[in-house]
């Protein structure tokens, strides 16, 4: 790949990054508004949100193209542009 093109597909993946980051702080926020504690983990590329009693956290990725939530090695997911049903969703299923 000649320089150029290197440069463009690097600048398309950062924005892609970004995307994803942006979308897993609003849920985060989301998330502490309803009483959820959860973080944002390696390099903004997961959120982690705590279980309230015993357990392992429950890791939340952006997936399938940007499109979804998913946790539960993505056998569970909620599309991304329902911010508020997501943490709902999370909040339920981490045991709030």
């Amino acid at each position: 790949m000649n320089p150029i093109m290197q440069t463009a597909a690097d600048h398309l993946q950062q924005e892609h990054q970004q995307d994803e980051a942006v979308a897993l702080t609003l849920l985060r926020d989301e998330l502490l508004r309803l009483g959820v504690r959860a973080e944002l983990r390696d390099n903004d590329s997961a959120l982690m949100v705590n279980r309230p009693r015993v357990g392992l956290p429950v890791w939340v990725f952006v997936s399938y193209g940007g499109a979804y939530y998913s946790w539960q090695s993505a056998e569970r997911r909620h599309p991304i542009n329902d911010v508020t049903g997501a943490a709902k969703v999370l909040a339920d299923y981490a045991g709030r």
